[in-house]
């Protein structure tokens, strides 16, 4: 008998601890739990500790209030008969007043959503080409969230953003856009190429033109001025040789030139040798032809004057 007293009595806490435990709802911060008393909605316990019937009260669902995200992948053709696949990311939530309609109108949220945003983008996409598939993917996805909204907000959910996070052309379509914009930049590229040589040739050409100019204006005023220094020393020599006329001035300034040639010849790097034809005595007989030559062409000119 005193063995069944200490029994009785642990028999007793456990049973005293568990309708303890059975009694209270512990719920999790941005979490709703639904409360059924037999088999019926009772009521919405919020985050924090909670009490209940035992027995009487079970908890049917925990339903999490945070924003979740779903990834939906839709196949479809565009408008010039290219299939895509368009990855459309759905934010969405359940509402904190509307937790009833969200546990009990709705047994599968993300199935729903999935269905209707295969709905709006295989009524969408196929209106627009492929091009223009990049260029409106924001109004893709605000036509699917505008869609959801309507149609989620009867089922307790609120759909915070619908994004087009993905658009899959077909690998050979994508290889074929790929080349076109491969070929249309080497096109560019060779055209500023030859823009670019143009332009060099041009600049060449200028600049050539204008260096025979100046080529041409620098011949010019060295002419001027030999004719000025071969006036002057005409004048020089007559004053300082009285006699002396000016042909025999000219005389000795093409003797002159003469021999500074043959020196300019020799003191090049590139002359190997040098055939004279006339030996180093017969200056003389230079001067002579040179003379004769000289006469010759007055006399010729004296005849036909």
């Amino acid at each position: 008998m005193d063995n069944i007293i200490p029994l009785l009595t642990i028999i007793g806490f456990v049973i005293v601890v568990s309708m303890v435990f059975s009694c209270t709802v512990v719920v999790k911060q941005q979490t709703s739990a639904i409360i059924e008393r037999f088999g019926k909605y009772h009521c919405i316990m919020g985050p924090g500790l909670n009490f209940k019937i035992p027995i009487v009260d079970t908890v049917a669902a925990r339903m999490d209030l945070r924003v979740r995200q779903l990834n939906v992948k839709v196949e479809t053709k565009t408008q010039d008969n290219v299939f895509v696949h368009v990855v459309v990311a759905v934010q969405f939530h359940v509402l904190p007043g509307k937790v009833y309609e969200a546990h009990y109108k709705l047994a599968n949220s993300e199935m729903q959503i999935n269905s209707y945003v295969f709905d709006v983008v295989r009524a969408r996409v196929p209106q627009v080409k492929l091009d223009d598939v990049f260029e409106k993917k924001d109004e893709i996805a605000d036509a699917v969230k505008n869609e959801l909204s309507h149609v989620m907000d009867d089922f307790g959910y609120t759909i915070v953003k619908a994004l087009v996070v993905d658009i899959e052309p077909d690998p050979k379509v994508k290889e074929a856009m790929n080349e076109i914009n491969a070929a249309q930049r080497l096109r560019v590229a060779a055209s500023e190429k030859g823009e670019a040589e143009r332009i060099l040739k041009v600049k060449s050409a200028e600049a050539e033109a204008q260096s025979k100019a100046l080529q041409g204006k620098g011949i010019a005023d060295q002419r001027k001025a030999i004719v000025e220094g071969l006036r002057d020393s005409v004048d020089e020599f007559q004053k300082s040789i009285p006699g002396s006329s000016a042909q025999d001035v000219m005389n000795l300034v093409l003797m002159t030139q003469y021999f500074d040639t043959l020196k300019d010849l020799g003191a090049t790097s590139a002359t190997k040798a040098i055939f004279i034809p006339h030996s180093p005595g017969a200056i003389s007989d230079i001067a002579a032809q040179l003379r004769m030559a000289l006469m010759t062409a007055a006399e010729a000119e004296t005849k036909q004057g």
